[in-house]
This record gives C-alpha cells, structure tokens and sequence, in this order.
C-alpha cells in the first residue's frame, strides 16, 4: 500500500466515524417534525421522499418564513431514532430524513442500510435517477 493509500484509508475511516457519530447524536436527540394536513411535512427529490425535521424552533421558524409560511406551524417532538426505525419504515416509497432544512447547518439521513431498518434501505439508485 503506497503512503496516499495510508493517508485516504485515514480519512475514510476519520469521515465514516464522523457520521456514525452524527447519526448517533440524531437517534439519542428529541427533534421538531413539521405537521401538514394529518402528516409529516415531507419533499420529494431524486425518486426520494424525505421527511424535514428541525433540531429547534428558530430553524423550523426560518425555514416557515423562507417559504412564505409565517405563523405557526404545528409540530410534534420525537425522537430521532423513532423517525428512522419506525416512522420511515412507514412511508410507501424510499424515504429519508432532512435536518434543519435551508440552514447552514443541514444534513440529510439517506435511506441506506445502517441508517434506516434493512427492510426498507434502497440499495441501487430509483427508477429514473443515475447512480
């Protein structure tokens, strides 16, 4: 193995902690999910469904306002890991979860095996997209 070889096994294995730790953090948090008409407030984009969830009021607030949504948005606190293993796993087609929407401080929780339950991870690109 060349010495690069050493130095990107490195940063992957730095970059793969990073988001185990990441994700960690979002299964052990309480968070905000937007409700719209009887259900999760949710965007599809690139054959994904993904679920918005704010990790406080001033982000879900901004994001209301960005849209041209002021007022007040009705929200439930739920746990991060509930939104993955069960909540997920409840949609009828691929689904991921995307954090503090339109701020600097936004991640998205794709559907992949080690994130959501195995029943429900996508494990080749949906229909219509490119790998």
């Amino acid at each position: 193995m060349l010495s690069g070889d050493l130095a990107d096994a490195a940063d992957v294995e730095t970059a793969r902690d990073q988001v185990l730790a990441v994700l960690g953090e979002f299964r052990r948090s309480m968070v905000l999910v937007p409700i719209r008409d009887g259900g999760v407030l949710a965007g599809d984009h690139g054959g994904l469904r993904w679920i918005y969830v704010f990790t406080d009021t001033d982000t879900l607030t901004a994001f209301a306002q960005a849209r041209g949504e002021g007022g007040e948005w009705q929200f439930r606190r739920v746990y991060g890991a509930r939104l993955l293993d069960e909540t997920v796993a409840e949609v009828a087609v691929p689904c991921g979860i995307a954090v503090d929407v339109g701020s600097d401080g936004a991640f998205l929780l794709p559907p992949a095996a080690g994130v959501v339950p195995d029943e429900v991870a996508v494990t080749e690109a949906p229909e219509g997209t490119s790998a």
